[in-house]
């Protein structure tokens, strides 16, 4: 027990440090629980004890990650990208099959079987990495993050076939002589089965529970109820013959077309991310670091080489009907493998479908490149920019040639009212914000605007901030406040900032600090409410 709460403590303790750092430098939490989970493993020596509750763990996570991701994927979400989502998805599955499958048979001599898994697992992208970063830099809105979403989607609906594969094939594997054709004909028709069962029968079945849970106004009820439909759902699968995943998927999907699910979503939003912590944390305890050193260069040449396939493919599939830059974009936000690929060879390992020595050397080559993918995420710009520039060129803008102006940031309600004013006033001003829908508005009403981060030294560069008058800061965000201007002053000192604070210690921060004025937006209100009740008074 004292070795259980102590193992607790420190897989806490060690997520908590190796996350505040990964947060720092703008790397994916999910990276921190895998690190953690391998460190884990072996200073509790898990690599030589079976322990069954790890693997019980493990299939917990992976119930939950299967949920989430069917959460996400409403059909009225799938109908409105159905061109990006069905030809550039189905394309690059196809494409990447048909290129993985001969490599893995031909080049490294495995059997039909493996070749399959192989290829149908490094055809999948990270979802769980990707889509966060674009939502956080709302590059969703950009041309390369729709079509990134869309094959995404697309990846994402294709867990269910490739698991129903790996069931069947199962069968095979387990005596029953069953033919490659017969997989395929019995995979197509489960797929039937459950596509009629989400549309005449789950999705009936789920919205009374819970529209029967909402009307007692208890939120502890309701929640019981969406766990209650998830874990029934995956044991009705597991139960007909398939796995708990697929059923937990399936959950997903048949809430996210309920009246319910953005009350589904936002209540299981903390829970959602201790159960995905579990699972990669579980990842994180069969990655083998020892064999990782004394192979490197193997895994590393695997890892190129899945890479730069993927990068071709994705690239000639979106260049088809959009320019260099949005085609270069997306493959390189989707050239990794995904996450849901250490799902497909744990599965396929667990049925003796493929051999656990290559399963572990293919989760090295997956955890490699979900390494190496926030990095080439958060220089996306700078890395496309070196094929061609384009309109949407955050931390690569053209310099401008303007003196003397206001550099106003953000461009919500707040940065309107300021941009309208020095309008009138006829001074000099550039808006530049990290919201696409801003600056195309901002682009709309011919004010100057970019799209960008003004904490970064190239955006600075570009906007010469050392040869304006003053920066005005407008984002709501005290985080975002504080690393602009502290960016902002550390490339020049000299710079006037004016921004607007909401508290009291806000303004306790940011008075500490030379060339800054700020306006307490509560003390301006209030003195402005007092002026004009005067007035009344008799």
């Amino acid at each position: 027990m004292e070795t259980l709460l102590l193992a607790i403590f420190t897989t806490i303790f060690i997520a908590t440090l190796l996350n505040i750092f990964f947060k720092k430098y703008n790397i994916s939490h999910i990276l921190g629980y895998i690190f953690t989970g391998t460190i884990i493993s072996y200073l509790f020596d898990f690599n030589t004890l079976k322990i069954d509750s790890l693997d019980l763990v493990g299939e917990f996570g992976i119930v939950f990650l299967m949920f989430t991701i069917g959460l996400e994927l409403s059909f009225k979400k799938m109908k409105k990208m159905k061109e990006i989502l069905l030809l550039n998805g189905a394309l690059q599955l196809l494409l990447s099959v048909l290129i993985f499958f001969p490599l893995a048979f031909y080049m490294f001599k495995l059997d039909i079987t493996s070749s399959i898994i192989i290829a149908l697992a490094f055809s999948l992208s990270s979802t769980a990495i990707v889509l966060p970063y674009l939502k956080q830099s709302k590059d969703s809105y950009t041309p390369y993050g729709k079509r990134s979403i869309g094959i995404l989607i697309f990846q994402d609906i294709s867990v269910i076939p490739i698991l129903l594969l790996i069931t069947f094939l199962s069968y095979g594997v387990a005596g029953a002589n069953v033919s490659l054709l017969e997989v395929i004909v019995k995979t197509v028709l489960a797929l039937v089965f459950i596509v009629l069962f989400i549309l005449f029968i789950g999705d009936k079945v789920v919205d009374f529970l819970l529209e029967f849970a909402a009307k007692t106004q208890i939120e502890e009820i309701f929640l019981g109820a969406i766990f209650a439909i998830v874990l029934g759902m995956a044991v009705l699968m597991h139960t007909i013959g398939f796995t708990y995943s697929l059923g937990a998927f399936i959950a997903g999907v048949l809430i996210a077309d309920t009246k319910f699910a953005m009350k589904v979503e936002s209540d299981i939003l903390s829970y959602k991310d201790l159960l995905l912590s579990i699972f990669f944390f579980s990842v994180g305890t069969k990655i083998d670091i020892v064999y990782l050193f004394s192979n490197l260069h193997t895994v590393l040449s695997i890892f190129i080489l899945v890479t730069l396939v993927k990068i071709v493919i994705i690239y000639f599939i979106i260049k088809r009907k959009s320019d260099t830059n949005t085609a270069m974009k997306t493959a390189l936000a989707l050239a990794q493998v995904g996450a849901f690929s250490f799902v497909i060879f744990d599965l396929a390992a667990s049925n003796q479908l493929i051999t656990h020595d290559i399963a572990n050397f293919l989760f090295l080559v997956t955890f490699v490149s979900m390494i190496v993918t926030p990095f080439v995420l958060n220089n996306i710009y700078k890395l496309s920019s070196y094929f061609q520039k384009e309109f949407f060129e955050s931390d690569v803008i053209t310099p401008i040639d303007n003196k003397n102006h206001v550099i106003i940031v953000g461009f919500g309600t707040l940065g309107k009212a300021v941009a309208k004013e020095l309008h009138k006033k006829k001074i000099d001003f550039i808006i530049i914000s990290d919201n696409l829908q801003h600056v195309l508005l901002a682009r709309r009403i011919n004010f100057l605007a970019y799209f960008g981060h003004l904490n970064k030294r190239p955006v600075m560069e570009s906007l010469k901030v050392e040869e304006c008058s003053s920066v005005i800061i407008t984002t709501q965000n005290e985080y975002k406040k504080n690393i602009i201007a502290q960016s902002v002053k550390n490339y020049y000192k000299k710079v006037n900032i004016i921004i607007k604070i909401d508290t009291d210690e806000e303004g306790q921060h940011f008075k500490n600090m030379k060339n800054i004025d700020f306006i307490n937006s509560n003390h301006e209100l209030s003195s402005r409410l007092v002026e004009l009740s005067l007035k009344y008074l008799k």
